[in-house]
C-alpha cells in the first residue's frame, strides 16, 4: 500500500517480524492466558482495520504471513477486566473477535462464559464494529450483549442490515452514550467517551478515557491529525498513565497507490514532533498501535522502529498487559 522515505524504502520488503515494544514499557506480556488479579488493560490486537496480512496486498511482509499461519496479526481491540466484579469489556468488536472474547474472557477467569460483559465501539469502520454479526443468529445468538455508542452509531445499527436484525432480535442491547459524559462500570472503574476529528461518513468517531482503581488510560485507535483535535494531545497525555495511540502510518511516503489525503492519519514522525516537549516518563506513557500493514515499525530490526524505540515511546505488542 506504501513505501517510506527513499533512504529505507529497502527495509520495507523485509519480512515482518512479530509487533515489538521498547524496553521500557509499563506492559507485561503474557503469552498464554493466565487469570488477571488485578484489575487490568489488555491489548489484544495491534492492526489497522484490514489486518494482516491485507488483502491483495503483494508486499514480502504479506506473502511471509500469508504462507506462515502463525504470523497473523490481529487489528486493534483493548480487553478490560474488572476484577473484583468479575466483569469484563472489549473495546471495539473487530473482524478477530473471535478469538479476541475467548482470550478476554480466559483472562478474567470467566471460562464457561466467554462473552463480554459490554462492548464499547468507536465508529463505523470496518475493523471496529464488524465483529458484531458474530453475535447474530448465524454464529453465537446472544443474548442482550450490552453495546455502547454514540447517536449515530446507534441509529446506523439499527437503521441498516444485518446490524439492525442483531438489535431486532435482540443479540444486542444499544447503550447511547454522550459525549464527555462518564459511564460508570463500577465503583472503581469508569469509562468516557469524547469525539475526535475522523472520516464519519456513517458515524461519529470517539476515543475513551479509561479510570481504574489506580490509573488511567487513553484509547484514541483512529484520528485524522492531532491539530485537527480542539484538544492538545501532549496535554491529554500528561494526565494519564498510559496512551494508545493511532500510529496507522509512519509516514505519508509509505502509500504509493492511494491519495494520502483521503486517509488521513497522524503519521508517526509527526507524532514524534509533536511529543518531543513530553518529558522522559510521559514519553514512555504513549503506546503505538492500529499500524497499517505496511507500517516499518512492525519490524523490530528496521530503522524507524528503533528510532521509535529511542526516542522514549512504545510500540504495542499482542497481549500486553497494563494494570489500571
Amino acid at each position: 500500500m506504501r513505501k517510506h522515505q527513499i533512504v529505507f524504502f529497502i527495509l520495507l520488503v523485509f519480512s515482518c517480524t512479530d509487533d515489538v515494544t521498547s524496553p521500557n514499557i509499563k506492559q507485561k506480556e503474557a503469552k498464554t492466558e493466565p487469570i488477571i488479579t488485578n484489575t487490568s488493560i489488555v491489548l489484544l490486537g495491534t492492526i489497522q482495520d484490514a489486518g494482516y496480512p491485507q488483502i491483495g496486498c503483494k508486499k514480502v511482509c504479506c506473502i511471509n504471513a500469508f504462507n506462515n499461519t502463525n504470523d497473523k496479526r490481529e487489528v486493534v481491540s483493548l480487553g478490560l477486566i474488572d476484577v473484583p466484579n468479575k466483569r469484563n469489556y472489549l473495546f471495539e468488536a473487530t473482524p478477530d473477535i473471535v478469538r479476541q472474547m475467548k482470550r478476554v474472557s480466559q483472562y478474567g477467569g470467566q471460562i464457561e462464559d466467554e462473552i463480554a460483559d459490554g462492548i464499547f465501539l468507536t465508529h463505523a469502520h470496518i475493523g471496529h464494529y464488524t465483529g458484531l454479526m458474530y453475535l447474530g443468529k448465524e454464529a453465537m445468538n446472544s443474548t442482550k450483549t450490552p453495546v455502547y455508542v454514540m447517536p449515530r452509531m446507534k441509529e446506523y445499527l439499527t437503521d441498516n442490515g444485518p446490524w439492525s436484525q442483531l438489535v431486532n432480535r435482540n443479540n444486542i442491547i444499544l447503550n447511547e452514550m454522550e459525549n464527555e459524559m462518564a459511564i460508570r462500570l463500577s465503583a472503581e472503574l469508569v469509562v468516557t467517551p469524547f469525539i475526535v476529528p475522523h472520516r464519519d461518513e456513517y458515524s461519529e468517531t470517539v476515543g475513551y478515557k479509561i479510570k481504574g482503581p489506580n490509573k488511567t488510560a487513553l484509547f484514541i485507535p483512529d484520528i485524522d491529525k492531532w491539530e485537527k483535535w480542539e484538544k492538545d494531545i501532549v496535554e491529554e497525555i500528561k494526565k494519564v498513565d498510559y496512551a494508545f495511540l493511532d500510529a496507522t502510518f509512519y509516514s505519508g511516503k509509505e502509500i504509493n497507490n492511494r491519495d494520502i489525503s483521503q486517509i488521513p492519519h497522524p503519521f508517526i514522525i509527526e507524532s514524534l514532533k509533536t511529543f518531543k516537549r513530553l518529558d522522559k516518563d510521559d514519553k514512555n506513557k504513549v503506546t503505538f498501535i492500529h499500524f497499517n500493514h505496511t507500517n516499518p515499525v512492525i519490524d523490530i530490526k528496521s530503522a524507524e522502529a528503533q528510532k521509535v524505540i529511542m526516542e522514549g515511546f512504545n510500540i504495542g505488542r499482542p497481549n500486553g498487559v497494563f494494570e489500571l
